[in-house]
């Protein structure tokens, strides 16, 4: 390597490690101008491109690297460009390449292992998350990987200190204290309580204030102080609902689409449709698609691939739309006139990646696929449609309770108790049009009878999937798949029933959701 190559590369690296694009860009392609078969300049140029937004281009560079040098490093960056325009696939197999020849440093490292943990395969990703804090334990975010990672996995002791480890490093780090109060039910003598105090006092960052308040209302309610703990969540989400720009119109939009759609959907062409037999869980986000995932996943012949994103990335590629957003009344209009033969094979590919053994048939439990039901029913003519219903009080409430993905704009509804029975009369709206139109297609399970009556429940939920009984559903708690969602906890218990009426704690807060309910026609008791 000459001595001016040499100087350009490390310019370049510097430039990339203080986020300076153009100038890592100037720097890389001094290099190639001499050789441009320069691997190391090829891939120095990929990051750059993609880190400003050109993620094509970055993967061109890359793979044009990866052919020339296949080092680890260099997957290991290309299997992360390739899940940001959703290629699982390929990232999935440039990840198994890379494990060949495991990349020595501590970033390539943690990037293996959240590419396998995008892929949802957890158990992968810890021993590379591991290696990456071996190898730079001052790194608080590759501990957080790994907390995360242990949490996914049930391993809650090991999550337990990862964090403490990384509170130690940096006691501001607001995610930290947000998962270390939901790893377990905290109790009066022993919880965080008086530290998540100081921390949200002295926190001025808006995220890190609102994970911080999430995390004391969960501990105050977990040692019997629901009061203080509501007022807490309600300080918090209005904190940070004045900071989005949100309006249930836009919701309100695409749930219009989707009913004004239909007609279109049923008369579309469905050309050779799959004869798989997916399991679909929907319904409302926190109402127990979690636990009947687990029930289902714990049949010896279903395994879960988690909450997929496949069926409205399939939606989205069959209406061809440009525009950024996945769910939009042009996408679901210019979908509902094509072919949905087309989409149930695009889905099927999709999800493979997620899936473990294809000999077993697979749960895609993603709550917001009761969007997408009409697809479904047409596209996977033998998929069967599991939709959980909660008492609608509980689920306002266990909704504005839940710190769902704060940068995702689907969950924006969530920080507001109106806003929540607006969006949850829209969805028992839209499931009225679907037990009209798809009858007998789509199983609608109350949680409340699930809790009051799990055999009897489980065995209706077995009989509408095509399964045959099995005692390990009952069992579902034993079942140590991981679990990668806020329920994480709660799926590791036997069946408990302290949820279930919950929001009468908090009847005189709730009184206007109960109004807007009783004047939408809605029953809540």
């Amino acid at each position: 390597m000459s001595t001016v190559r040499s100087r350009r590369i490390e310019a370049a690296r510097h430039a990339l490690g203080r986020g300076d694009m153009n100038a890592a860009q100037q720097f890389a392609a001094t290099v190639l101008a001499e050789n441009p078969q320069d691997a190391e300049g090829l891939f120095l140029l990929g990051i750059a491109q993609s880190s400003a937004g050109r993620i094509q281009v970055g993967i061109r560079y890359l793979d044009h690297a990866v052919a020339i040098d296949p080092q680890g490093e260099y997957r290991a960056q290309l299997a992360r460009l390739f899940t940001l325009v959703r290629r699982d696939g390929d990232a999935a197999a440039t990840l198994h390449a890379a494990e060949q020849a495991p990349p020595a440093d501590a970033l390539s490292r943690d990037t293996m292992g959240c590419v396998y943990a995008r892929l949802g395969d957890h158990a992968a990703a810890l021993g590379h998350f591991a290696e990456a804090v071996r190898l730079q334990p001052g790194n608080t975010e590759y501990r957080y990987n790994q907390a995360v990672t242990l949490n996914f996995l049930g391993r809650t002791d090991e999550a337990e200190a990862a964090l403490e480890a990384l509170i130690a490093l940096a006691p501001d780090q607001a995610r930290a204290h947000h998962l270390l109060s939901a790893l377990r039910k905290q109790r009066p003598a022993d919880n965080h309580i008086a530290r998540l105090g100081k921390t949200h006092a002295r926190s001025r960052d808006g995220r890190d204030r609102l994970l911080l308040g999430y995390a004391l209302a969960k501990e105050l309610e977990d040692i019997g102080e629901p009061d203080a703990a509501l007022d807490t969540l309600c300080a918090a989400n209005a904190e940070h609902r004045r900071s989005l720009p949100y309006t249930f119109a836009r919701d309100e939009a695409a749930f219009d689409a989707i009913e004004a759609s239909w007609p279109l959907l049923r008369e579309a062409p469905a050309s050779d449709p799959s004869a798989e037999a997916p399991i679909f869980i929907i319904g409302m986000p926190r109402t127990g698609t979690t636990l009947v995932d687990r029930i289902i996943s714990s049949h010896p012949a279903v395994e879960s691939a988690g909450e997929l994103q496949a069926m409205s990335l399939a939606v989205k590629q069959a209406a061809g739309t440009r525009n950024p957003a996945v769910m939009d009344p042009a996408t679901i209009a210019a979908a509902a006139r094509a072919d949905m033969g087309d989409i149930g094979r695009d889905f099927l590919q999709r999800a493979s990646h997620h899936r473990r053994d294809p000999a077993l048939r697979f749960t895609d439990k993603f709550p917001g696929n009761f969007h997408y039901a009409g697809f479904i029913a047409r596209a996977l003519p033998s998929a069967r449609i599991v939709c959980l219903r909660r008492n609608p009080m509980d689920t306002v409430l266990s909704n504005f309770r839940n710190l769902f993905a704060v940068s995702s704009r689907y969950y924006d509804y969530s920080y507001d108790l109106l806003d929540i029975a607006a969006y949850y009369a829209r969805f028992d709206r839209l499931m009225a049009l679907w037990r009209s139109a798809l009858p007998g297609r789509v199983l609608e399970l109350h949680y409340e009878d699930l809790i009051a009556d799990q055999e009897g429940q489980t065995r209706l939920l077995l009989d509408h999937c095509g399964l045959d009984w099995a005692d390990d559903c009952l069992a579902f708690h034993t079942n140590d798949a991981p679990v990668s969602t806020p329920s994480a906890a709660q799926v590791r218990r036997p069946i408990f029933s302290e949820s279930v009426g919950r929001w009468k704690r908090h009847a005189q807060i709730l009184a206007p959701v109960q109004r807007f309910f009783a004047q939408a026609g809605i029953a809540t008791e």
